[in-house]
């Protein structure tokens, strides 16, 4: 993920300094928070620092009766509160709402040293090292929405879960290091047995990022998965990325895969566009190369294709940092059809095919923006909205609902997954809030 930011450490940040020969630090950003939409989005020359900026908001939650800020013409609220790290969402038929609870797994190999010391402690602070509940929550709203009436303990004993699809009776869940099936009934508000595995997925000592997401194709007979890369941009070494920072295509008839797009540091949403049929996702870009680079995007994603990470950026931006080099991958690196801000950690991805609201967000995209470590001043911290048309995307990106930062600079809550419900409103995890938040237009909330 994207953390390490320093929560009033300085005597550590000296040590490291001391012991490591850390010297300089970054200052603030010279360029807008938006560096986007496009493939010629504006870049600057990477800047180098022994001291990376180090920006996070501590996590802090919402006051009682806190909610965070809905765009002009909505309302937002509270559709269910007091979950355990709500990381990501999936709306099945019937309406029911199936919420992972979750967080990475024990990473031994992810924190050695004087730089992993700190950013586990600093991690604490940003609300992102509690243990996992490693369970799958069904919520239920009585009437169809509003708010959740029924709750209950849907799946348990899980292993970091993450992404989840339900392909006629088989439910498939994305844990940090395989994915597995279920039986599923409709109307079921907890599933029995251990399930079965289809396949195994990358983790291991390091598993950095450790989130993986599943989609299954508009015909069912595919499923694809995300796999982030083991580190930050290949420090790790190359080895350790084997099978990482990518999208797998797998068979669930016979657990086999194969690589469908590679160089993707780390992608999470995924989305099928419901105008040209593409399948989109969101992806995470690296990280200290200045305030301003590299920026997130969201892109289509071809068969095939090698989107430059670890060792070029935004198509064919070499990033000197990484050895050996690969001239000929660079070579075939494709532009990102559209910038998400640098640092954003954009997640959550959804498309609106709803019909509540207005007509212009039809076919439009929703992202889940996470929040910035690695920049000043912060980017991120919001749900956006990106209009598409003609299966791309037609203008700047709206902020939809925002306020998750306090005036004082702590994260009252932090937007993770993005989903539409089947009445047609925005749900969004909230992971630091605790809490699933529901978006509907002012003429049709409740």
């Amino acid at each position: 993920m994207k953390f390490f930011h320093v929560f009033g450490i300085a005597p550590l940040l000296a040590a490291a300094a001391a012991v490591i020969g850390l010297v300089a630090c970054a200052g603030n950003s010279k360029m807008p928070e938006q560096t986007g939409p496009g493939a010629s989005v504006p870049l600057p020359e990477p800047s180098h620092y022994l001291i990376p900026t180090l920006n996070i908001a501590p996590a802090k939650g919402w006051p009682p009766g806190g909610a965070p800020v809905a765009a002009h013409g909505f309302a937002v609220s509270a559709y269910a509160t007091g979950l355990e790290h709500p990381r990501w969402l999936y709306v099945l038929p019937n309406g029911d709402v199936l919420v992972a609870e979750t967080n990475g797994p024990e990473r031994p190999d992810d924190s050695k040293g004087i730089r992993g010391w700190v950013q586990k402690k600093v991690m604490a602070r940003a609300g992102s090292a509690v243990p996992s509940p490693n369970r799958i929550t069904l919520l239920r709203a009585a009437n169809g929405g509003g708010l959740a009436t029924t709750r209950s303990v849907f799946l348990q004993g899980l292993s970091s879960p993450y992404g989840m699809v339900l392909v006629g009776r088989n439910l498939y869940v994305a844990n940090t290091d395989s994915l597995v099936r279920f039986d599923y009934h409709e109307g079921a508000t907890q599933l029995a047995g251990p399930g079965s595995k289809v396949a195994d997925l990358p983790a291991g000592s390091i598993n950095h990022h450790w989130t993986k997401n599943v989609i299954a194709s508009r015909d069912g007979t595919h499923l694809y998965v995300t796999v982030g890369s083991n580190s930050n941009a290949a420090e790790n070494g190359l080895p350790a990325e084997e099978g990482r920072a990518r999208i797998v295509e797998i068979d669930p008839a016979s657990g086999s895969s194969r690589v469908f797009a590679t160089g993707l540091r780390n992608p999470n949403g995924m989305g099928w566009n419901p105008q040209s049929g593409a399948l989109w996702t969101a992806v995470n870009e690296r990280d200290e190369l200045g305030n301003d680079l590299v920026p997130d995007y969201m892109t289509s994603v071809r068969d095939g294709g090698f989107y430059g990470w670890p060792f070029s950026y935004y198509g064919r931006h070499v990033d000197k940092r990484v050895k050996p080099q690969n001239d000929a991958l660079v070579a075939q690196a494709i532009i990102p059809d559209y910038a998400l801000g640098s640092h954003t950690a954009s997640l959550g991805l959804t498309f609106y095919e709803g019909k509540l609201f207005p007509t212009r967000y039809s076919g439009g995209a929703f992202v889940g923006q996470h929040g910035s470590w690695n920049r000043k001043p912060r980017t991120g911290y919001k749900v956006i909205f990106v209009p598409f048309a003609n299966g791309s995307p037609a203008g700047p990106p709206e902020d939809i609902l925002t306020g998750f930062v306090s005036a004082d600079g702590h994260a009252l809550g932090r937007p993770v997954g993005v989903a539409v419900d089947r009445t047609g409103a925005l749900l969004v995890a909230d992971d630091v809030g605790n809490t699933i938040w529901r978006v509907t237009p002012l003429s049709s909330s409740p």
